[in-house]
């Protein structure tokens, strides 16, 4: 583990009642327009704050593969689909170099919260090019480096959403577009050419 992973000793942090007011699961899904039947990569899942919205937007013909390098962090996404039993999402213990998801098996990638966590982010990108079937999106949302931290990773292992975009054009992503989202937050999505 690096210094930047989040620590999983924290993890109530995640669902947090503040969190939900800061950084509104639905507005986030509004921006990926999801469609009901779509597979989803939730890279960095933790303990399902995404995850289990997705799961909802693609419906019950649809996928959540719900990735985590941390297998505390799945364990505790496993009581909460104990509980509310959504049959489409799958937690898969793996980084988010090498999800070991099939190839060309998702239409959307999504990166919540850990992007400034990865040393190498373009062997994660290059994995998101592989896990996504042509034309599918990418979307990583992180935390924005020019508000104090109320919350979140010190300013210091923040990244600008400008340089993800640089990130996404150089791996070869298309019609990548940014936007905040909440109060602390930046999404920054793309294309897998077709």
């Amino acid at each position: 583990m690096n210094e930047r992973r989040f620590n999983a000793s924290l993890a109530h942090r995640l669902d947090d009642p503040a969190r939900k007011a800061s950084l509104p699961s639905a507005q986030v899904l509004e921006a990926l327009a999801l469609r009901s039947g779509e597979s989803i990569a939730d890279v960095g899942a933790g303990t399902g704050y995404f995850s289990l919205p997705l799961a909802q937007a693609v419906g019950p013909h649809g996928k959540v593969y719900a990735v985590d390098a941390q297998e505390e962090m799945l364990d505790l996404l496993r009581k909460k689909l104990d509980e509310s039993a959504p049959a489409n999402v799958e937690p898969v213990h793996a980084e988010a170099d090498d999800t070991r998801l099939p190839a060309s098996s998702c239409d959307h990638f999504f990166i919540a919260n850990v992007w400034h966590e990865f040393d190498d982010r373009a062997a994660v990108l290059r994995e998101a090019a592989r896990v996504l079937r042509p034309g599918g999106r990418i979307a990583i949302l992180d935390w924005r480096p020019d508000v104090e931290p109320v919350a979140g990773p010190p300013l210091a292992h923040r990244i600008a959403c400008s340089h993800a975009a640089d990130e996404l054009r150089a791996a070869g992503f298309q019609k990548v577009a940014t936007a905040n989202v909440g109060l602390y937050s930046w999404l920054v999505q793309g294309e897998r050419p077709r």
